[in-house]
């Protein structure tokens, strides 16, 4: 018998879920209205409220402008289909490594991906990120690395990205991508954002000749003051809707 309390419970975990899926297709837009999407390809993917252990990916299939909350499929630990909104096919070699951080981190709220130039130019770099800019600085405390082993559809291959990962936020997949993960979807976007820029600049710095690198006082500074840096998703990601609004409304539905 199901009584008041387990529906309003019921009713409110939908309302948590409906927000989560509205934050992640607005990301979903946001990664193409700054040009890191790759046609159908990469993946962000966000935790479902509850206990079920579920996530949120996007449909195989559809363009990152196109993604909708309701379009977004919703897959158990295991990868099976639990929801969809249409097109209910999910790339497995998303999930393997989504599925990985979800599992492996009770933190990780959302998880994203990407393969955008910038980002896997310095993947590929031998030295990977360097504290060429005040952006790269912010971020090195909260990188880790982990070694390219072919597209990734081996399962066995979780274990070793999460251990990588360890308590990191922001992650260099060497010759593949980026990735970070945090708490919630406005906060995972953020470091998204620290580290594709960090990623842009020193590929535009390099081309320019010889870099000038500061001080190992000033570095390690400021790897100090950004040990809040996901805080900044407080201003950050109403900013950011309040582009999307204008640029490319429509997600939230």
């Amino acid at each position: 018998m199901t009584t008041t309390s387990d529906q309003s419970a019921q009713q409110d975990l939908k309302k948590a879920e409906w927000k989560v899926r509205t934050e992640l297709a607005a990301a979903y837009r946001l990664v193409a209205l700054f040009g890191w999407d790759d046609l159908v390809f990469t993946h962000l993917s966000a935790r479902v409220p509850g206990p079920e252990h579920h996530f949120l990916i996007n449909p195989y299939g559809l363009l990152f402008h196109e993604i909708t909350a309701s379009s977004l499929v919703k897959v158990d630990r295991d990868g099976q289909v639990v929801e969809s909104g249409g097109l209910s096919r999910v790339n497995p070699a998303g999930f393997t490594i989504h599925s990985a951080v979800h599992m492996g981190r009770e933190d990780a709220g959302a998880v994203m991906h990407l393969h955008a130039p910038d980002g896997v130019a310095v993947s590929a770099h031998r030295d990977g990120l360097l504290p060429l800019s005040q952006t790269a600085m912010l971020c090195l405390n909260h990188l880790s690395y982990h070694d390219y082993e072919g597209v990734a559809l081996n399962l066995d291959e979780r274990e070793r990205l999460i251990n990588d990962l360890g308590d990191k936020s922001m992650m260099l997949l060497r010759n593949h991508g980026v990735l970070t993960a945090g708490k919630d979807v406005p906060e995972t976007f953020t470091y998204l954002y620290f580290l594709m820029k960090a990623c842009e600049i020193q590929v535009k710095a390099q081309s320019c000749g010889p870099t000038y690198m500061p001080s190992e006082q000033a570095i390690q500074t400021t790897a100090d003051q950004s040990q809040s840096l996901g805080a900044a998703a407080a201003l950050t990601w109403p900013a950011l809707v309040r582009l999307l609004d204008s640029k490319n409304p429509g997600y939230a539905v």
